[in-house]
């Protein structure tokens, strides 16, 4: 005995036909796809670009984005210690096109030179360490005003050096040097001392014209000679000339 298959109900396949209504976490969990940006809309969150042209003190710069159609001008950020220079590639962040700041250059057009600015009073600090400047070049220390330093050891070593001063004025407990040569060249040299203790080995001095010593008591002995010579020689005294020797040769 065949038993025929039964055709499916009316109500089994309404159940297959209609669609089973999605969950509510499935819109969450779909991935948003990446919003592009727009040739000619505003401008919002992070972006790339390239300077093209920027003020003389480097605080605005004129930008083109990374996708060539819009340029911007934006404003550099005060964490942005690198100043911009035209060609350099850099990163832009803000709310819209009247709110952008230049946050960081990313690369830089020319390598050979950088720029560190800031609008006011800039102070490096170093809470619990020293800190070290090395220049492979030149190193060039410039203020409008003046350049104080102050310090318990100041130490200097350098192979050559040269100072150039319109005025000088040094103040000091104690001052030595100890140097091979020494050589002064002036107009005019004024010393004024409570006491000069000189100790040569040998001494040579030339006056051109003429030569004045003002003193109260005038000491000189030689162990060998002492000779006095010129075209005129006068000695007076007040009171007593003595010549005193074993021969006194006049004539």
């Amino acid at each position: 005995m065949t038993t025929a298959a039964r055709p499916p109900s009316t109500a089994a396949v309404a159940a297959q036909t209609v669609p089973r209504p999605a969950s509510e976490l499935e819109p969450l969990l779909r991935k948003s796809s990446p919003v592009k940006h727009q040739p000619g809309a505003a401008m919002a969150g992070v972006s790339m670009a390239t300077v093209v042209a920027c003020d003389p003190d480097g605080d605005f710069c004129d930008l083109m984005l990374a996708d060539g159609h819009r340029s911007l001008r934006s404003q550099r950020a005060a964490s942005c210690l690198l100043v911009p220079a035209p060609g350099d590639t850099v990163m832009v962040a803000g709310t819209d096109d009247d709110a952008l700041y230049v946050i960081a250059v990313v690369a830089q057009a020319d390598k050979r030179q950088a720029t560190l600015a800031v609008d006011g009073d800039l102070r490096l600090q170093s809470k619990r360490g020293g800190i070290a400047i090395r220049s492979a070049g030149a190193l060039d220390l410039q203020s409008d005003t003046s350049v104080a330093t102050s310090t318990p050891q100041w130490k200097l070593t350098a192979e050559r050096g040269e100072c150039n001063v319109s005025e000088l004025d040094y103040q000091g407990a104690e001052l030595r040097f100890s140097v091979l040569v020494t050589r002064f060249l002036g107009r005019a040299c004024e010393v004024v001392l409570d006491r000069l203790h000189l100790l040569t080995r040998s001494s040579f001095r030339i006056t051109e014209e003429v030569e004045h010593v003002r003193a109260g008591q005038i000491d000189i002995q030689a162990s060998q000679t002492l000779r006095l010579h010129a075209k005129n020689t006068l000695v007076t005294s007040k009171e007593l000339v003595k010549v005193d020797a074993e021969q006194i040769h006049m004539g």
